[in-house]
């Protein structure tokens, strides 16, 4: 089963893959809510798809809205794992984390061969677990060592002044 929702969430997400890719954000999964961010049905107040549209400065109406924005601008989000850890404990969230690595590692290199997309990571088990991992493999991760909190239960201004530091610090400017 867990296979098939595999399929349905990258479904969502790669119709929203922008043509050339400036940044690729890996957050932990897609919340047992059901609230994807890539669900263009949900709603643009969504604690992470609101945090990151701030980002672009970007206020769409709608969530398909943003979701065209956020590929417009070559922004890209993929999750650490697509089995929803949010109801877990943090030790079994992290090893579904590490079980499912080789998985996210194949998903990265398929979307950027070379490695040199850039590469943001959100929330501090996922910072901790893979940015070693990834860094390993290649990837250009950006974090930096840093932590990047989830924009929710009140991190919202620690992740704006965390995200925008990562990406004043490399350059990367919305457009």
């Amino acid at each position: 089963m867990l296979e098939g929702k595999r399929s349905e969430y990258h479904s969502l997400r790669d119709a929203h893959k922008p043509k050339s890719l400036k940044l690729v954000i890996v957050a932990e999964s897609p919340p047992a809510s059901g609230r994807y961010f890539y669900n263009p049905s949900g709603f643009p107040t969504e604690p992470l798809f609101a945090a990151l549209m701030r980002q672009l400065n970007f206020s769409p109406s709608t969530k398909k809205n943003g979701l065209c924005e956020f590929q417009r601008q070559g922004w890209f989000l993929v999750d650490a794992t697509y089995q929803p850890v949010n109801k877990l404990k943090g030790a079994d969230r992290d090893r579904v984390i590490e079980r499912d690595y080789h998985l996210l590692r194949a998903d990265l290199t398929a979307l950027t061969p070379d490695r040199s997309t850039p590469l943001v990571l959100i929330k501090a088990n996922v910072c901790r677990i893979l940015e070693p991992k990834l860094r390993g493999d290649g990837f250009k991760v950006l974090n930096g060592g840093g932590v990047v909190y989830f924009p929710a239960a009140g991190q919202q201004t620690a992740f704006h002044r965390q995200f925008s530091g990562i990406l004043e610090s490399a350059g990367i400017d919305p457009e």
